[in-house]
């Protein structure tokens, strides 16, 4: 596998509107755009630092995984996800070394990455992302 960047870290937050501006007013990051997945059942706003961004999460269902994170641990760090040069590779050998997997296949995620996440109880309790573009 090899990992090319730190692609994002996930933010969880209950309102984009109300958390935007202290990464834009306070760390002086520009909004690049939002965009909603509806099959995860988020909002993302794209705020890019560098060659990596920082990526707003706001759940657009009660039952969907940012609102039930909020609701365990509040708002925060979510995720942090890491871009990969071929995730279905980057899959199978993780697989291999017995690592335990949410996503067996990768699925559309947001900006038209494919993505897939590993369980957090294989990484120490962070949820990690794998994502292609």
């Amino acid at each position: 596998m090899k990992i090319l960047k730190i692609d994002h870290i996930g933010v969880a937050v209950s309102s984009i509107d109300e958390k935007k501006n202290f990464w834009m007013d306070a760390m002086g990051l520009t909004l690049e755009g939002t965009e909603t997945v509806e099959a995860q059942k988020v909002t993302t706003a794209f705020l890019p630092v560098g060659e990596s961004e920082v990526e707003l999460l706001e759940s657009t269902s009660d039952d969907g995984p940012v609102a039930k994170y909020i609701e365990k641990k509040g708002e925060g760090i979510q995720h942090v996800a890491f871009r990969v040069e071929n995730i279905d590779k980057a899959l199978a050998e993780l697989k291999e070394k017995g690592v335990q997997l949410i996503d067996q296949t990768p699925r559309m995620g947001a900006g038209g990455a494919k993505i897939a996440f590993l369980h957090p109880k294989a990484t120490g309790g962070v949820l990690v992302e794998l994502c292609e573009r």
